[in-house]
């Protein structure tokens, strides 16, 4: 078995390259003259398509006070235009045989399609349409309002684990807007009005803050024909400004927050610190760290899983998580849930003393190769999917990052090393840059 393993690994280490470059080879890009970015990934064997437009705005780039005007704006883009009435659009989609949906992130919001190849200019007429030309009335704004306070009721207050990720984003972030949730706060959402929408949407909808990515079984040229036809003539916005966001000042002291709730069954310790994102020709840290948060929690064998839950049988759950994809500072974690019996205090001591060692050990080098394997072939599976390779490039260059850094992050995850990952994770672990939190139930142990 373990020769057969050691052969599937070669084969596909080897195979790997090969394929990513063919999949650069099938990788077009266009820029409009309205200043509209377009990406086309061709890819013949299902006669389907997955039709995208990003828009270079999130929640993060909200004015202060109408915290959730992104996302609201994202369900009001599903009513009514001069040329479609509300829900039209997606009685269209489905009419098609095709299904569609919308999402909102901290750095982009999205609107996409998957359909079959022969109605891809039907869907660029009616996206390109619902750029610039949303009707929207009063009545609009109170239904969608009530819809998505209703949203939150369901995903956050209902959710004492969500509240206390509020809490914990909102004492990590002092300046930034990655502190604010995305879908708002309470108290500001339901105060948004059509004005507030209509004011995001002039600002930041528009062909020269958008990325439209296209992929599945399509020609490169004829998708630039029909991006021409349908987008090409919507005005660019001359007055977009420039994608400026309050920064960070230096963070010199720790913070920490105790959330109680009497819903919370079981209670667990967070610690998130300040951390780099993949920035444009520099994601060696953040590749670093990706496989940090592996190395540390990715698996049952990995060190926080195997020495907490295995070893000591202390907890019922221990991991690591990060994700570089942001266009300013993100945030690495770690999290540790104590079996009955073992308090929070305990339950952090047991976390710092595990990385202590592991910073002090050092990486097993055959366990980073798995890691790597295992990454290499997750990436290779993710080119058998139009819609996830759709997703790498549009949420990455709507992130900040090119072409170019897409492609060569692959490659450089498997160049990172040891001592690397080990150096990477001294830099980062800076209590001073860190929020220390529990999540407590009324029953939580003391000690």
């Amino acid at each position: 078995m373990r020769r057969l393993i050691a052969l599937v690994g070669l084969c596909l280490c080897a195979a790997a390259p090969l394929r990513a470059q063919t999949i650069e080879d099938q990788v077009s890009s266009f820029q409009l003259d309205n200043g509209m970015d377009v990406v086309v990934i061709e890819d013949s064997r299902a006669p389907a398509v997955v039709h995208m437009v990003w828009y270079r705005a999130g929640s993060a780039d909200e004015q202060a006070g109408v915290s959730g005007v992104a996302h609201f704006l994202e369900h009001l883009l599903f009513k009514g235009t001069e040329k479609l009435e509300p829900g039209e659009f997606s009685e269209i989609v489905k009419a098609n045989g095709g299904r569609d949906n919308a999402f909102t992130s901290f750095d982009y919001t999205g609107y996409f399609q998957r359909i079959a190849a022969d109605r891809l200019g039907l869907m660029m007429e009616m996206e390109a349409d619902r750029m610039k030309n949303i009707q929207l009335d009063r009545e609009d704004i109170l239904t969608e309002r009530d819809v998505i306070i209703e949203e939150r009721n369901q995903r956050v207050e209902n959710d004492p684990g969500a509240l206390f990720r509020e809490q914990r984003m909102a004492a990590q972030f002092l300046n930034h807007p990655y502190g604010t949730p995305i879908i708002g706060w309470r108290h500001e959402m339901v105060g948004l009005d059509l004005d507030d929408a209509m004011a995001y949407y002039e600002q930041f909808y528009s062909p020269n803050n958008a990325v439209l990515v296209v992929a599945g079984d399509v020609n490169a040229g004829d998708v630039l024909e029909m991006a021409q036809e349908h987008y090409g003539p919507i005005p660019k916005n001359e007055a977009l400004p420039d994608r400026a966001r309050p920064s960070e000042p230096p963070q010199m002291a720790e913070r920490r927050i105790t959330f109680t709730d009497p819903r919370v069954a079981q209670p667990y310790v967070t610690r998130t610190y300040l951390a780099p994102e993949r920035d444009p020709g520099d994601q060696r840290s953040a590749a670093a760290l990706t496989l940090l948060a592996q190395v540390l929690g990715g698996s049952q064998t990995s060190v926080l899983p195997q020495k907490l839950q295995f070893q000591e049988k202390s907890s019922v759950y221990s991991s690591a998580f990060y994700s570089g994809l942001s266009l300013d500072d993100t945030t690495f974690g770690l999290v540790n849930v104590p079996v009955p019996g073992v308090s929070l205090d305990q339950a952090e001591a047991d976390l710092d003393r595990v990385i202590a060692e592991f910073l002090e050990t050092g990486i097993d080098p055959e366990q980073l190769d798995r890691i790597k394997f295992q990454l290499r072939a997750s990436q290779v599976y993710e080119l058998d999917s139009a819609s996830s390779l759709a997703r790498r490039y549009g949420a990455a260059l709507t992130s900040g990052l090119t072409l170019e850094d897409v492609h060569a992050w692959p490659d450089l995850l498997q160049s990172i090393t040891p001592d690397e990952i080990i150096a990477t994770a001294k830099e980062v672990f800076d209590r001073d840059k860190a929020v220390t939190g529990f999540l407590r139930g009324s029953e939580e142990v003391t000690q």
